[in-house]
């Protein structure tokens, strides 16, 4: 175990995947919270609790992984405003990939949900990590 934990301190890549797999549950908490409180306890309806979950995850998500998973060394109001709007543009990609997928693996190939959302969770997992990484926190920005 202590051999794990100090190849995770040294291995760069490694702690930046593990950070971000953790910011990310950590996302999905926010997003559910936030729906069931809009939900249940507000009594809004579906779509506005769904998408106020949507966006309140997506700010979550944005934050964290700005400084705590690509350690984003942006300066200034602009530098923030095009990390922000592409954030939001690949999230928006991802969400049609999602649909796409969901769409595609039920009604074409017949598969349950729970295994669709499933593969389709992982597809979107390894999507918005490489638009993160190599397309919204980039050296470029800085």
């Amino acid at each position: 175990m202590k051999q794990l934990i100090r190849k995770i301190k040294e291995d760069k890549k490694l702690r930046e995947i593990i950070t971000y797999l953790f910011f990310g549950g950590m996302t999905t908490v926010v997003n559910f919270v936030v729906f069931f409180l809009a939900r249940n306890l507000l009594g809004w309806n579906l779509v506005v609790s769904n998408t106020l979950s949507w966006i309140l995850s997506v700010l979550f998500a944005f934050a964290t992984n700005k400084k705590w998973v690509f350690k984003s060394k942006s300066t200034g109001t602009k530098q923030f405003l095009v990390e922000l709007g592409k954030f939001f543009f690949y999230r928006i990609v991802s969400f049609g990939i999602d649909m796409g997928c969901m769409l595609l693996f039920i009604d074409v190939f017949k598969m349950g949900e729970f295994l669709a959302k499933l593969i389709t969770q992982t597809i979107i997992v390894v999507a918005n990590y490489v638009f993160s990484k190599f397309l919204i926190f980039t050296s470029k920005n800085v």
